[in-house]
């Protein structure tokens, strides 16, 4: 393959190896890219699960607090509601809404979690995808 100036592009060192010896460069230097892409895949993964553990951690957190007031919330509708019908009639009520509102709460939740896609590592995908690109041109060059 000729350069720009029309000099030859493949350094003297590979120009003078053979087919299998250049066979066994490739495959070692695969082998180096695939475990460099792994190591970047889980690097990448590690990061992320992090990140989703702090967000897990705070969202327990919340919703341990969340919890204590929504319990007071359930108990301030029954005595508002016990003012005007007998104490469990106004129990079923508020448990009857609620159970509706978790309902809601569940099929909307299940939509946007269906719409994220799954976890994957978005960089290592595109770093492979360009590896594939250059090794297809790499053994287009040398099949000429």
């Amino acid at each position: 393959m000729a350069g720009p100036t029309g000099t030859s592009t493949t350094p003297p060192e590979q120009a003078d190896r053979s087919i299998p010896e250049l066979l066994k460069a490739l495959s070692n230097e695969t082998t180096t890219l695939v475990r460099q892409e792994l190591d970047l895949a889980k690097a990448e993964m590690a990061e992320k699960g992090k990140q989703a553990g702090k967000g897990a951690g705070l969202f327990g957190g919340a919703g341990l607090f969340g919890l204590g007031a929504f319990g007071a919330l359930t108990a301030t509708f029954i005595a508002l509601l016990d003012t005007a019908m007998v104490t469990w009639l106004a129990a079923l009520i508020v448990t009857v809404v609620y159970g509706a509102v978790a309902g809601v709460l569940a099929l909307t939740g299940k939509n946007k979690i269906q719409e994220a896609g799954p976890p994957t590592p978005e960089q290592t995908v595109e770093t492979l995808k360009e590896d594939a690109r250059w090794a297809r041109t790499q053994m287009r060059s040398d099949a000429t």
